[in-house]
């Protein structure tokens, strides 16, 4: 049992907190302990992670677990897996893990995605049922791999037509589920989005006239910018296809003016690190940090990745009766955001990791 006295946000009033058990209680619990710190925000949220790939592929359970302890002590509570190729329900057991929220395994076709690493279709027109299969194994969300470099044509390109898309997205809605896309190009966005995704994962090829489209209908953004500064290493890389390492080094230098007309369209933008592969666990500070300095106001960078990203996701935030899963501060994140790096107290299930 814990009582913390401090600032809680996105409030911002100074309140009296109890940890009972493994709930939050406005009522005194006596012989609680009391915790120093100031600050106190609901656990983070890192909405577009994977604990399970690795930089060579697939992990094992036991290196997934590991990943996922660095996320935690980094004050990430709630992972968004947004595709994996291993079961991961044996960590959603373990009390002293992030809460996982699992999309499936990476839906894609041959030779069109990362090996090892997604379902890989022998037809496109099998999408609405692969869909539907993830969506039902999954906690709700399904992963598309929207594009990615066609060899044939030397540059990034859609996987699937618009209609096929289009009668996918309507059998995840009709089993409960959402559905998001890996897209980076331009050219597969209208067709993902005319299909009434709820999600976009990087859309650096996003425009003013889609990102409007997307406000309106509610599909959300989640831009992974720290791993998109992995493009320059890509395009470097790709010597053979020149028009690809074009095309990912001139979406690269346009990634911040996207994301500054993405927030004055009214996107729902939400942090998400890309962790697994090319990028480390454990970095959510550092994807704030990079959607404070593409123009996003400190205090909505950090709902992106808090308060706003668990209402997004199902979850709550600090509330009577709700569970416990609170970082503390000893200073304001609002006035400097690098204070996300230093918590004070981490504290998953009513439980103190941190």
């Amino acid at each position: 049992m814990f009582h913390i006295r401090g600032v809680v946000l996105p409030d911002g009033r100074q309140q009296d907190l109890w940890i009972d058990g493994d709930r939050i209680s406005l009522t005194p619990v006596e012989g609680a302990r009391t915790l120093d710190g100031a600050f106190v925000l609901p656990g983070l949220v890192d909405a577009h992670c994977h604990p399970g790939i690795g930089v060579d592929g697939p992990v094992t359970l036991d290196e997934a677990a590991a990943q996922a302890e660095t996320d935690r002590d980094a004050g990430t509570l709630l992972i968004r897996d947004c595709g994996v190729p291993i079961d991961t329900r044996p960590l959603q057991r373990r009390d002293d893990l992030p809460r996982i929220i699992r999309s499936g395994k990476h839906i894609s076709l041959p030779k069109r995605y990362i090996p090892n690493l997604g379902l890989d279709l022998e037809h496109p027109e099998q999408l609405p049922d692969a869909v539907t299969e993830q969506a039902l194994a999954g906690d709700g969300w399904v992963k598309l791999v929207g594009d990615w470099i066609d060899r044939s044509v030397g540059d990034l390109a859609p996987l699937w037509p618009d209609d096929v898309l289009a009668d996918a997205v309507k059998a995840a809605h009709d089993a409960g589920a959402r559905v998001t896309a890996h897209v980076f190009g331009e050219a597969a966005l209208p067709g993902l989005i005319d299909a009434g995704i709820d999600c976009l994962e990087h859309g650096t090829g996003l425009d003013r006239e889609l990102l409007d489209r997307m406000a309106a209908q509610g599909t959300a953004l989640v831009p992974t910018l720290i791993n998109i500064e992995n493009f320059p290493g890509i395009a470097d890389q790709a010597g053979k296809y020149p028009t690809y390492a074009a095309h990912m080094r001139a979406l690269h230098a346009g990634v911040g003016d996207m994301i500054g007309e993405a927030i004055d369209a009214g996107v729902d933008i939400y942090a998400g690190t890309d962790a697994g592969g090319m990028v480390a666990h454990g970095k959510l500070p550092d994807e704030v940090s990079a959607l404070h300095r593409a123009g996003m106001p400190a205090e909505q960078a950090l709902g992106a990745a808090s308060w706003a990203a668990r209402a997004w996701l199902g979850y709550d935030g600090i509330a009577d009766g709700r569970p416990a899963d609170l970082v503390v501060f000893d200073a304001d994140p609002r006035d400097d955001l690098d204070v996300l790096r230093s918590p004070r107290h981490i504290l998953l299930r009513g439980r103190l990791v941190g």
